[in-house]
């Protein structure tokens, strides 16, 4: 089979679209042939960072939609044939927090594409209890837009910042996949929305799904000032940060009292001072925010298909394609997920 597989670690020329032998599939596992699979930042990590203990040559990828070729002795919940969609969190099932239903926090945490093989591949195998029914919907590129981005948004606003019907939500950089998919269920929970991009073209995208107001931060002058005047001096009640060091000190002014900031990346940098009188003063929330659990991801396609939101999906390339496909995220091209599609051979 042919997979997207890094020989070592560096910029996009390191990625090979290699012929493999096909992953072998564990007593308690499934293996799915991959019919589409979607892009991440956490890919552009893994490429070009040494954090993640890798056995070269390694294939890279973490989401993916497709269909169920091959079953373990000990699975019965999953059947050959069937259309799933695959989530990459991956946790031992034991620990407390597992128990609990919070994978996430398990002390073996991991992502498929850094823990075990990825999905950019013609087939990946995972543990049975990480496939989830694709639904009928959505096409395999559209469920293969969902794992990271939908299910990291997902928890940020609900399970995280407990998000209300009527609250004001703020969403910097308006275009990747997880900012996206936080503007879509903040509308679908009820929420008026500002977002913000220095692109005027993905701002008029985002109010044309759905965004209250859309601000350009290379152009509005003081970015704090015009979010208090959208909001009558108020402030956001949860400011949705993907961003990191580059968006932390607005988050502390934009924030009414008592309201949420929630992070999940820090794209711009992992390191950023913090106001501790605005914390404590104004009474503020600070989470932290990785991927999702079973359940939130149960939770996830339920509302999906209940709303009938369909993923926002910026472009579709073939697996040959994979090096083009990473240069257009990484040069922030993308409004919405970039998809890969796996050959039929």
């Amino acid at each position: 089979m042919k997979a997207a597989r890094i020989h070592r670690h560096g910029d996009v020329d390191v990625i090979h679209v290699d012929e493999v032998a096909p992953p072998p599939c564990a007593p308690d596992e499934v293996v799915v042939g991959v019919r589409a699979a979607a892009l991440n930042h956490l890919d552009i990590w893994v490429r070009t960072s040494e954090r993640f203990a890798l056995t070269m040559p390694h294939t890279i990828g973490s989401d993916a939609a497709g269909v169920v070729e091959r079953v373990g002795e000990r699975v019965s919940t999953v059947e050959v044939g069937q259309a799933v969609i695959i989530n990459p969190s991956l946790s031992c099932g034991r620990c407390e927090f597992c128990r609990r239903g919070e994978q996430s926090l398990c002390s073996t945490f991991a992502i498929v594409g850094t823990g075990r093989s990825g999905t950019f591949a013609q087939q990946v195998a995972v543990p049975a209890r990480n496939v989830l029914p694709k639904p009928d919907c959505l096409s395999f590129e559209q469920a293969a837009a969902l794992p990271i981005a939908y299910v990291t948004a997902w928890r940020m606003l609900m399970s995280r910042a407990r998000l209300l019907p009527g609250e004001w939500v703020l969403i910097h950089g308006i275009g990747g996949g997880v900012a996206l998919a936080g503007l879509q269920l903040a509308k679908l929970a009820g929420a008026t929305v500002i977002v913000t991009s220095g692109d005027n073209d993905k701002l008029a995208r985002a109010a044309e799904l759905g965004a209250d107001h859309a601000l350009n931060y290379r152009t509005v002058g003081d970015l704090a000032a015009a979010i208090g005047e959208r909001t009558g001096g108020r402030g956001v009640d949860v400011a949705f940060d993907t961003v990191g060091a580059a968006t932390w000190a607005l988050d502390f002014a934009v924030v009414r009292r008592g309201g949420r900031i929630v992070l999940c990346g820090v794209t711009t940098g992992a390191a950023a001072p913090t106001d501790l009188r605005a914390l404590y003063w104004n009474q503020l929330t600070v989470l932290g925010s990785t991927s999702g659990s079973h359940e939130d991801f149960r939770q996830l396609l339920a509302a999906m298909t209940a709303g009938r939101i369909q993923p926002v999906i910026d472009s579709v390339h073939p697996l040959a394609d994979v090096r083009q496909a990473c240069r257009r995220m990484e040069k922030g091209q993308q409004f919405g997920k970039i998809i890969l599609t796996m050959p039929r051979d």
